[in-house]
């Protein structure tokens, strides 16, 4: 199964809805960074994702965008071959 990281912060709905989604799909960890907690990564999320939103999510090094990427791509069948792709 790929890494999983998720750009997060505390009071966050949509991060709750994609973690739930991702665990429903077999995903045991899920790196969390806390945006909300360090400046220095929300910057360094803002860079490479070019998006000011959480959560931004990554499978492997694949970004997937934020939750209502992620249930799109869970939608039309991309999800789980993504999570299990070597």
């Amino acid at each position: 199964m790929q890494a999983v990281k998720m750009y997060t912060t505390a009071v966050c709905p949509y991060c709750v809805r994609a973690k739930q989604l991702l665990k429903s799909k077999g995903v045991e960890q899920i790196e969390e960074v806390r945006i909300d907690l360090d400046p220095v990564q929300r910057d360094h999320m803002m860079q490479i994702t070019g998006r000011r939103t959480v959560p931004q999510i990554y499978v492997g090094d694949t970004h997937v965008g934020g939750c209502d990427d992620l249930m799109a791509l869970d939608a039309k069948g991309g999800l789980v071959p993504l999570l299990q792709a070597a």
